[in-house]
């Protein structure tokens, strides 16, 4: 390797010098000896005495994903990219914009080097279906969808190509546990994999059953339910407009997140709720007038009244759209 030799006295200030001078190799280990030092440099230097001698490779990272698509992808293409990523346990789940799908490969390959994780799929559609799943494709790393994401002490086994799940629901799911009580008879009534009931069952005394559609998503509920060791939580699939007709008892809290259907079963979450109880409702919307005007109605065609407790937006999910949370406590008139 061409380095500069110099003595060991003055061997910080010449460093330092072809640093500034942009002339020293980075990717290679300074070598001190007896007498004399060696810097690597990219090619001779003149003023010192130049000799070529092994040098230990750095095993050198990327500071930063930016650096792995300088040259590929614009500053602004990048930046876009960054707010894209979805990280489930060891997977990474990309939005790429249709005008950088040519460059796919090169950014699966890039995100695979930065983050180190299992494998890289890329979204090849919005979440669909009455089992809510979406398409991907793998763009980099090794075909396995299957991994265990951990959230708030909790582990969730999941398949992502066979049910929904957003790891950016997380402070939500937090929010939610926190605000429960011990005692507290809970229906989740599209429960997925079972990220709410888990979390909340792992910090709090209570009973939670959960409904979901989706055989798979039942399927990893279960799977969870014993990963984490929890007692009196139930997992039931089926469409939670028919199971809910063999309930035996109402709720002290349903959570409905489902923000794109849940108010078409608003009439079932007033028919199941306890008097005083809660009902963690989630839309997709500008706002929270729509929201709260589809429970005060719900609640007046059965006699009940609604008070609005919190309302907060969740996440964005397009230009002036979000995925909102708002709170009701139903009573009876």
């Amino acid at each position: 390797m061409k380095s500069v030799k110099v003595p060991l006295k003055k061997l910080n200030d010449v460093r330092i010098e072809l640093m500034k001078k942009e002339l020293m190799r980075m990717d290679y280990r300074i070598k001190a000896e007896a007498d004399y030092g060696y810097i690597p440099v990219k090619y001779d230097v003149e003023g010192y005495e130049i000799v070529d001698i092994e040098l230990e490779e750095l095993n050198t990272h990327p500071h930063n994903f930016s650096e792995l698509l300088e040259g590929e992808l614009t500053d602004e293409e990048i930046e876009n990219l960054k707010t894209s990523f979805d990280t489930i346990g060891d997977i990474i789940i990309l939005e790429i914009p249709d005008n950088l799908e040519s460059k796919k490969n090169i950014i699966g390959k890039a995100t695979l080097d930065f983050t180190k994780r299992k494998a890289i799929y890329m979204k090849k559609s919005a979440v669909h279906g009455t089992i809510r799943i979406r398409d991907l494709e793998l763009i980099a790393g090794k075909d396995d969808p299957v991994t265990i994401h951990k959230e708030h002490g909790a582990r969730l086994k999941l398949n992502v190509k066979e049910v929904y799940f957003s790891p950016r629901l997380a402070t939500e799911r937090k929010r939610v546990s926190d605000s429960v009580c011990d005692g507290e008879n809970i229906l989740d009534m599209f429960c997925g994999i079972g990220p709410f009931p888990i979390v909340i069952s792992r910090n709090n005394d209570v009973n939670i059953t959960g409904v979901d559609i989706n055989e798979n998503a039942i399927k990893y509920f279960n799977e969870n339910i014993k990963l984490n060791k929890l007692k009196n939580v139930d997992a039931i699939c089926g469409d939670v407009g028919e199971v809910s007709k063999s309930f035996k008892t109402k709720f002290d809290r349903i959570i409905m997140n489902l923000p794109g259907l849940a108010y078409d079963f608003l009439d079932v979450a007033m028919n199941l709720i306890e008097d005083g109880g809660t009902i963690n409702y989630y839309e997709f919307s500008d706002g929270y007038e729509q929201g709260e005007k589809r429970l005060v109605e719900a609640a007046s065609k059965e006699n009940k009244n609604v008070e609005i407790t919190n309302t907060r937006k969740v996440k964005s999910t397009s230009p002036g759209e979000w995925h909102v949370a708002i709170d009701a406590k139903v009573t009876s008139k």
